[in-house]
């Protein structure tokens, strides 16, 4: 043995999702979550006031005003979730332990969609006396609470028994947010093929939690009970059926003839399937009225497929739970944005009023012009209004604004909200100011290289680390990893890795390319008056790595390339140097980009070069703006020194005053301040009160470094130290796309790096 990790092995034998998220969920601190203090705890002043004595003044206070501890504590934007594990998944009854990758993974959905703060809590028993019992004394904790995967019947039980027990919203996601999304995807589906709810015959097949709560919630928009067929493994839920009955299948049986789902399907407008793989046939459709309505939500594979039904109609519309056909209805569209609506507002309950209200906002999302960041997000496909676009897309940054909003409005007007919101405008300002765009722009880059794959240079093809990152760029979809190194050694790890299909993947030698001798003229024509003699450059065509993957680049046989693990950066970028061109009127830098809880940051440049002049620094700041505005955010620029505004005399600080006025010369259209010490760019407040002249409007989220030493201390610091993400060093001015990772980066990283270079590669084309 290699001393490898059990779930290195697992990754191996398995191949790519299952053991990197083993290995995902291991690495560093275990798990998804953890606890972050929001004050600052460092002086003995500052724990006196958080702790003894001074805690007492808002205990006081809440003791006095029940109300005030959404004003001294958290918890008004804390929700739990809480799950026993009888129902998880596609995994079903695996019990409450098993379940706590799942419900840590809603907590994190819930921050990163809508920013609330979230704890999953796992209670051990399938007793529904006892799980009730447990969790009705945690009102004062939570200010809502979100029920995961509790299997059906007691599901029902457990929500309503809670609901009446406390004053805090109540959800289970299974069962509301799947109707609530299903919901919104059939009003549009219905406006588009002209149908009224009060109108339509619909069959649901499928007699668990998510069905009841859909038909429940269609029934709530208008349509007759008398139209909704039930189904279930046994077949029709009709009046004076007594097998596998309950009173919640009993609550929708209906009068028909039909015994059977083929037979409840002639002639129907709608079905939706929350039931299991292949329960839907193309006759099935066939018997379908016109223009059919068809949700087939069974996960992981849909109850026929969309290729089936159009193959069968050419005129349904359908919808699935999966993420690779159009029309996915996600839970994701709903439960983040209904909890931050109704926490916002101090909700008693999630009661019907709101649950439509989100089903409408959802479907009048999907209705209005998309903009381009979100195609981009999306393949880069137009997504527009129409069949296959009825629900918004998960990663659309509006649906916090709108969904929210609406979901608020509703508690207000419906009675159930503790809390006024008097400007809605301003409310909805507030809720788009809560999420940092880079997330988005990440996904949105990712997307696009699935979308449109790019052949991507692994230079150091024999290392393990590499050959992972390049087995799972390929099994992304990101496009094909082109590996260099000595095909006997690049397979024999291959082996000892466990990875058997190289299906996708390229290898090149360097030394016995037939592609040397032009590679070899292509540089020796950059460096022949530089020094280097044919032979020099020859030897280093052939035995470089770098050089010869910056070869195949430049060259057009290849879009993009990834190396570092194994040199330093300076020795990576000289050879990538050699062979490929700074882009005119650009400067090679790496910026890195620093992701705080506070919001994101651009370091420039912190990798490349030493002593910039007044023109590379403000040449710089013009590429960072660029840089920033195409992740979606509005640039800020400061240039950092370590004095502010002129307050010490020293030439390399007169360098940043000059770039200040190159930039005033060009009137440029972005803010830009300087020279400033780091406290001052980023607190706002000090640099206003101290220096109420200053350009900026706010807080920076640019930072262009005076030089490489600061700029390469303050993000290894900054990513060594920890609180915050760092990506980076991403390099920028090059006329190829090539990223250069630090020597101790992750396979992730490899990945993530790749993905930028062929998102460069795309870039470059349009």
């Amino acid at each position: 043995m290699t001393g490898k990790s059990s779930e290195e092995m697992v990754s191996n034998q398995m191949g790519d999702l299952d053991g990197d998220s083993l290995i995902m969920h291991r690495t560093g601190r275990p798990g998804k979550i953890e606890i972050i203090a929001s004050k600052p705890l460092v002086t003995q002043r500052d724990l006196a006031l958080a702790y003894s004595p001074g805690v007492a003044a808002p205990c006081l206070a809440i003791e006095k005003d029940p109300a005030t501890a959404y004003d001294y504590t958290i918890k008004g934007n804390l929700v739990a979730v809480i799950s026993n594990g009888t129902a998880v998944l596609g995994l079903g009854d695996i019990g409450a332990l098993a379940g706590k990758p799942v419900m840590e993974g809603k907590a994190v959905l819930f921050k990163r969609f809508a920013d609330v703060d979230c704890i999953d809590l796992e209670v051990d028993t399938k007793d529904v006396d006892q799980f009730v019992n447990c969790v009705r004394y945690l009102g004062p904790t939570f200010g809502g609470i979100n029920l995961e995967d509790i299997k059906a019947p007691e599901c029902f039980i457990i929500e309503q028994r809670l609901r009446e027990l406390m004053n805090i919203p109540i959800f289970h996601d299974d069962q509301h947010g799947t109707a609530i999304v299903s919901a919104a995807g059939l009003i549009n589906a219905l406006h588009l093929t002209g149908r009224d709810i009060k109108d339509i015959k619909m069959v649901v097949n499928g007699a668990g939690a998510a069905s009841i709560a859909c038909i429940e919630l269609v029934k709530a928009m208008g349509m007759p009970h008398e139209n909704a067929i039930l189904c279930d493994t046994k077949g029709v839920i009709y009046q004076g059926r007594t097998e596998g009955m309950n009173q919640w299948k009993s609550a929708h049986a209906v009068r028909t003839k039909a015994r059977t789902l083929a037979e409840a399907m002639e002639g129907a407008d709608v079905f939706f399937g929350l039931s299991v793989k292949g329960a839907v046939t193309k006759d099935m459709v066939k018997s379908m009225a016109a223009k059919p309505i068809i949700f087939a939500m069974a996960n992981p594979d849909p109850e026929i497929t969309p290729q089936d039904v159009h193959a069968a109609r050419g005129d349904a519309i359908v919808a699935t739970g999966r993420s690779d056909y159009a029309n996915q209805i996600n839970n994701v569209l709903g439960f983040p944005y209904i909890f931050r609506g109704a926490l916002d507002v101090r909700a008693t309950t999630i009661n019907e009023a709101m649950k439509v209200a989100a089903a409408e906002a959802l479907a009048k999302l999907a209705r209005e012009d998309v903009p381009d960041e979100v195609d981009r997000a999306y393949s880069g496909r137009r997504l527009r209004y129409g069949p296959d676009y009825i629900v918004p897309v998960p990663f659309d940054p509006r649906l916090i604004v709108e969904v929210s909003a609406a979901v608020a409005k509703a508690a207000m007007d419906s009675g159930v909200a503790q809390k006024k919101i008097a400007d809605m405008a301003e409310y909805k300002r507030s809720l788009s100011g809560r999420l940092d765009p880079t997330s988005h722009f990440l996904q949105s880059l990712f997307e696009q290289v699935k979308a449109n794959p790019q052949r991507i240079v692994f230079a150091e093809g024999e290392e393990e680390r590499t050959i992972r990152a390049a087995v799972m760029f390929r099994d992304n979809g990101y496009g094909t990893p082109i590996l260099i190194g000595r095909e006997e050694q690049v397979r024999e790890t291959m082996k000892s890795l466990g990875i058997t299909d190289d299906t996708g993947l390229e290898i090149h030698n360097a030394r016995l390319s037939t592609k040397n001798a032009p590679y070899t003229d292509l540089v020796y024509k950059r460096l022949q008056r530089d020094g280097y003699l044919h032979r020099d450059v020859q030897r280093m065509v052939n035995q470089g790595r770098n050089v010869f993957g910056a070869c195949m680049v430049a060259a057009g046989d290849a879009d993009g390339m990834v190396t570092g693990i194994t040199r330093r950066f300076p020795e990576c970028y000289a050879d990538v140097k050699r062979v490929i061109n700074i882009d005119a009127g650009k400067v090679p830098m790496g910026y890195s980009i620093v992701v705080s809880r506070q919001g994101t940051v651009f370091l420039a440049d912190t990798s490349i070069n030493e002593t910039p002049s007044p023109e590379q620094l403000a040449t710089i700041a013009k590429q960072m703006v660029k840089n920033a505005r195409m992740m979606g955010h509005e640039p800020r620029v400061a240039f950092l020194s370590f004095s502010n505004f002129g307050s010490r005399e020293i030439e390399r600080i007169d360098r940043i005053r000059k770039a200040i006025r190159l930039l005033d010369a060009e009137q440029v259209d972005f803010e830009y301040d300087g020279e400033m010490q780091a406290d001052m760019a980023l607190d706002y407040e000090l640099l206003k009160s101290t220096y109420p002249f200053t350009r900026l409007t706010g807080p920076a989220n640019i930072l262009v470094m005076p030089g490489l030493h600061s700029a390469h201390i303050s993000s290894r610091l900054m990513q060594s130290l920890g609180g915050v993400t760092v990506i980076g060093p991403v390099i920028d001015g090059l006329s190829k796309p090539v990223q250069i990772v630090q020597m101790g980066a992750t396979v992730s990283d490899l990945v993530n790096h790749a993905a930028l270079a062929a998102y460069g590669a795309l870039i470059a084309r349009r």
